[in-house]
């Protein structure tokens, strides 16, 4: 079974690279360009993890997550949070608040992709 990833970035460069590669690493993309697409994505079918950033317009990432993780039918969705902001309190209050990892950009792609195959328990 093919596993369903939503990337929820405002970055057309990033989404971009980002659909790319978890395409050809055999997962079927989704997009999303703001925090309400992002929820309206997942409200039609919910993926089996999300690819978060945390500066979206229009609703953030933290509060995303915090809808995800409010919403019992979306209790398996993983989140993996992607920012530019790598201070530990930006860190400490995406996990907190109920992501399953959290990822500073720049990244590794190597690395993400062993990130979302570990969260998808495809190590």
């Amino acid at each position: 079974m093919t596993r369903r990833i939503l990337i929820a970035d405002d970055e057309p460069n990033i989404v971009v690279s980002l659909e790319f590669l978890m395409k050809r690493e055999g997962f079927e993309v989704v997009t999303a360009t703001d925090g309400e697409a992002a929820l309206a994505a997942l409200a039609s079918a919910p993926p089996d993890l999300v690819l978060l950033d945390i500066m979206l317009p229009r609703m953030n990432g933290f509060e995303v997550c915090q809808r995800i993780r409010a919403n019992p039918a979306w209790r398996h969705v993983k989140v993996l949070m992607l920012s530019a902001k790598g201070r530990d309190t930006e860190i400490a209050k995406g996990l907190a608040l109920g992501a399953d990892a959290y990822v500073t950009k720049p990244f590794s792609t190597k690395d993400l992709v062993a990130q979302v195959r570990q969260l998808l328990g495809q190590e």
